[in-house]
């Protein structure tokens, strides 16, 4: 696992850990590898915790049939592929529904700090989980329609 400060050849690390090293997702000197998502979220002071688990059952609403991974140490849903990942930061909730899904919504997370393919949620803000959950249907349209066309140019 990358630990924060070490050198590494940047030209093989995966994107979605770059982002996650940038944003402070991983504390220094960490070496802890999750095998669940309750694993992950039990990590975390109690705050956080809750936070996470409002999340993670947004997800789950949105996403009934996804199932629930760690991928790049943080929850992940995967639904014929990864519908989306999310983690807690130093400073806010990382939520990383692709670039499609933020481009999707563009205009109604404009309050918030957005990338490519990440969303921002401040720690002293709620997370508005009507929204993430709009996303990740959106997500699963999404994931959906693609596995339908590789089926059908069998």
């Amino acid at each position: 696992m990358f630990i924060v400060g070490q050198l590494v050849n940047w030209q093989i690390i995966n994107p979605m850990l770059l982002i996650m090293i940038s944003e402070g997702c991983f504390m220094k000197g960490s070496r802890r590898e999750y095998k669940t998502v309750d694993e992950y979220i039990s990590a975390f002071p109690k705050g956080i915790q809750v936070i996470l688990e409002e999340l993670r059952q947004a997800i789950r609403e949105a996403a009934p049939d996804a199932e629930e991974v760690i991928s790049y140490q943080m929850p992940a849903f995967r639904l014929n592929g990864v519908l989306v990942y999310f983690a807690a930061c130093k400073n806010h909730i990382g939520f990383y529904p692709t670039s499609s899904g933020v481009a999707e919504f563009k205009e109604e997370l404009s309050q918030y700090d957005v990338s490519k393919g990440t969303i921002r949620f401040p720690l002293d803000k709620p997370v508005p989980l009507d929204m993430v959950k709009k996303i990740v249907k959106f997500r699963v349209k999404e994931n959906m329609d693609k596995c339908l066309s590789k089926t059908n140019m069998r």
